[in-house]
């Protein structure tokens, strides 16, 4: 018995030798940004767009002071990592009141986790403004996923207008920035595909919808960065053939969603949103805003490839550049066609709750956000196809299901979760350790990446109970259904938000309240919880 006690006593010691401080300093200031030759103020964090990397090992205790250079209050959320509610970074939660101009705030709290996550600004529009960067985590023991190298691949979305002028741009008209519009040549085409009937009847639903089948992005005008850096500035990552390169994929933009690919190289998909999943070997995935996943590409010739993130309305790339030498670029990309969103992409059962007389049997089911364009045979990552790579420690059933339904008001640009835009006082509740099925219900056109903050979510896809993967930001495609699965550990307020910035700013966010254990939070009466399971709805594998 005295040699175990010794032997825990001496396992704890050396546990916390290897614990370390890391310590880092950031200072949020305004700079004038040239990209698109036309200077314009931005958020810097230590002088650059993006901030720097920050790195550590789990286990560390992380002690970050954060100095505000702006005239205006600033915060910094860590994206998808678990901490002390305070410690959040998000205004207004928990007891958080920012950080006021020249001041300082020390964010201290332990490293509980290990993969890729970022962290950004969680004030007003700033965030889209400039102010996010990546986060590196070292596992405390071997990692999982091997590499000959490593590198973090950060996309975002670069606009001349500032946040707060998108914002009112987006109040005055949502479809503000709606260049790309439907034309009598697109009617005459439909015509000449589905008949003139069929195509003058979608013409007409859209119009009683008031909405544009091309509005699969809000705002347009955007300038697509890896890393920071243009197209033209070619970020590059070097490698040796037959190395087995790590990516760290982060799509830190504010509207922006991707197709992402590099022609001649399978991307292998080994974790998401931090968490190793099972490798699962793709073409391309789909890129949510807020969302992080990490491939692994063994590049097997002597040349450059083009890492290409397409975005979503066809807009532009972000390129960057994987290659043996600097100076290299590969294969020059043409945009693949525009998609339109369809029939198959409105919420059925609102379209039949608004006209009960309607003749669903001649409409196209389809849906067109769905549609990537990949050619024939390419495989196209699917939510069903991620699978927790280590077996969940909570497989409880859930005692409750609870609809978070996703709505709005597109000619208002209002955003809504369960029919309100935010406010303080509405929320979801949960007792302290409540396993609870959150049902999300986008009842608009629109895709939403969900995101929880202090918590992860494990996204109902198929995969057995102890398998499903971890989620802390969730794409709900338009029009469907999705659920995911909650055991509130977490104590605290926590902001439960669409990752789309400006939908976020215009109300669709709540707040996800877990009771304290000594609260003695009796939660509603256990409820029979119905199979919700969205089995990938709207991420389609093979095309």
């Amino acid at each position: 018995m005295k040699s175990m006690l010794l032997a825990g006593f001496f396992s704890l010691c050396a546990s916390m030798v290897l614990a370390e401080t890391r310590t880092y300093d950031l200072t949020i200031s305004q700079v004038q940004s040239t990209i698109g030759g036309k200077p314009v103020p931005k958020i810097a964090v230590n002088g650059t767009i993006p901030g720097p990397v920050l790195r550590f090992t789990e286990g560390d205790e992380a002690v970050i002071h954060v100095t505000n250079r702006l005239k205006t209050p600033t915060s910094v959320h860590w994206h998808g990592l678990l901490l002390p509610g305070v410690m959040d970074g998000a205004p207004g939660f928990n007891g958080f009141k920012g950080i006021a101009p020249g001041e300082t705030f020390t964010y201290r709290f332990p490293i509980r986790q290990s993969g890729t996550y970022w962290y950004h600004s969680h004030s007003l529009g700033q965030e889209a403004d400039g102010l996010y960067a990546g986060i590196v985590i070292a596992p405390k023991t071997l990692d999982p996923i091997q590499a000959d190298r490593d590198y973090v691949v950060l996309l975002s979305d670069y606009h001349q207008d500032s946040a707060a002028r998108i914002q009112a741009n987006l109040k005055a008209s949502s479809d503000y920035y709606q260049y790309k519009r439907r034309t009598v040549g697109d009617l005459l085409k439909d015509a000449h595909e589905k008949g003139l009937g069929k195509a003058l009847k979608s013409a007409g639903e859209w119009g009683k919808m008031r909405m544009l089948p091309t509005d699969l992005s809000d705002v347009t005008g955007y300038r697509f960065l890896v890393n920071g850096l243009s197209n033209a500035q070619n970020w590059t990552g070097l490698f040796r053939p037959g190395e087995r390169v790590r990516l760290r994929f982060i799509n830190a933009s504010a509207m922006t969603m991707y197709d992402v690919r590099i022609p001649g190289v399978k991307m292998t998909v080994v974790a998401a949103d931090g968490r190793p999943v099972e490798p699962v070997e793709v073409d391309e995935f789909r890129f949510g805003n807020a969302e992080t996943y990490d491939v692994i590409v063994t590049p097997r010739e002597d040349r450059a490839y083009t890492i290409a993130a397409e975005s979503l309305d066809r807009e532009g790339f972000a390129l960057g550049t994987l290659a043996p030498r600097e100076g290299m670029t590969g294969d020059i990309l043409t945009h693949r066609p525009r998609a339109v969103l369809r029939m198959g992409d409105m919420n059925m059962d609102i379209m039949m709750r608004d006209d009960p007389n309607m003749d669903m049997s001649q409409m196209d089911h389809d849906s067109g956000w769905a549609d990537s364009g990949a050619p024939k045979g390419a495989v196209v990552l699917d939510y069903a196809q991620l699978k927790s790579l280590t077996p969940q420690s909570d497989t409880r059933a859930p005692t409750r299901f609870i609809k978070v339904v996703l709505g709005g008001n597109m000619e208002r640009y209002i955003w809504t979760i369960n029919g309100k835009t935010f406010s303080p006082e509405n929320g979801i509740e949960l007792g302290y350790n409540e396993r609870v099925r959150l049902i999300y219900v986008n009842e608009t056109m629109m895709a939403h990446p969900l995101h929880l903050h202090g918590m992860f979510v494990q996204l109902e896809n198929g995969q057995d109970a102890d398998r499903l993967p971890d989620k802390h930001t969730v794409i709900v495609p338009p029009g469907q259904t999705v659920s995911v699965l909650l055991s509130a550990t977490e104590p605290g307020d926590w902001p439960y938000h669409c990752h789309l910035m400006f939908h976020m700013q215009s109300g669709m966010m709540t707040t996800l309240r877990v009771a304290a254990p000594e609260a003695g939070f009796v939660p509603p009466a256990a409820q029979p919880a119905p199979d919700y399971t969205s089995h990938g709805e709207g991420h389609h594998a093979h095309h």
